[in-house]
């Protein structure tokens, strides 16, 4: 291609690629793996970053002026994202496999963004812990234990965590099963549930030795226990098909 027939972007990308020294020539509290250590993601730049994700350079470019270059080309982390992988595997000292890494890495961040706006579950009623549950809980043909977990808002940090699967006694829910992910999560609250597949939601003796052996290993940790539900089904003379501890009255839920 002839210097009169090259388009901006070619002009741009020869700019932007120029020589520069490798990055054992680099200081190296100025290497991205460094800075990440020394500062966090949260405080590098975006060149930074982008930089890391490439991991090297090529001959005679440095990762930084390779990341430095598609910033510059492109505009921003949004125009970056626009671009399709042929064109970016076309940019100098890129190629598919780089190409690839990058717009796995932006529509990572493009999930991540979207599963932010969702609407987030909030679980205030018996009737809002029975509705996440109860299609999985139907489906099964033995019983199951599963763990919510609520911040101080009592909206739902994730998806309904399953404790354990098959019979249920004291020995298989074990405190340090149940609440290892909500003091992970720093949860202020929990909901208990399980499943009844006979689809009898009354609770048994065992379940309310259970819940009350859940509820002081909370007290312990400063996780509230607000309530027990069991699910089972709707049948002839039982128009619930779930029930709660805490609105039966059999256990004290404190609160």
């Amino acid at each position: 291609m002839s210097e009169s027939s090259k388009t901006d972007a070619h002009v741009l990308r020869e700019q932007h690629y120029s020589f520069s020294k490798p990055m054992r020539e680099v200081p190296e509290a100025e290497r991205p793996r460094e800075v990440f250590d020394r500062v966090g993601p949260e405080n590098m730049s975006e060149r930074q970053l982008l930089a890391l994700i490439l991991r090297s350079g090529v001959q005679g470019r440095s990762v930084m002026d390779l990341a430095e270059g598609l910033l510059t080309e492109y505009g921003s982390l949004a125009g970056l994202a626009a671009v399709s992988v042929e064109d970016l595997a076309s940019v100098k000292g890129m190629g598919r496999v780089r190409a690839q890494v990058v717009k796995a890495a932006l529509e990572l961040a493009r999930r991540l963004a979207s599963t932010g706006k969702r609407e987030v579950a909030t679980v205030r009623t018996p009737e809002d812990a029975a509705k996440l549950l109860r299609h999985e809980a139907l489906a099964s043909d033995v019983e199951c234990f599963w763990v919510l977990l609520l911040d101080r808002k009592y909206r739902l940090h994730r998806p309904p965590l399953l404790i354990t699967r098959g019979i249920l006694d004291a020995s298989l829910v074990h405190p340090r099963e149940v609440f290892k992910e909500a003091v992970r999560t720093s949860s202020a609250a929990v909901v208990l549930a399980h499943n009844h597949p006979s689809g009898d939601p009354h609770p048994s003796a065992e379940d309310i030795r259970i819940t009350r052996q859940l509820i002081e290993a909370g007290r312990v940790m400063d996780i509230e226990v607000l309530d027990h539900i069991i699910l089972g089904r709707a049948e002839d003379g039982r128009t619930q098909d779930y029930a709660s501890l805490r609105e039966s009255g059999l256990v004290a839920f404190g609160g």
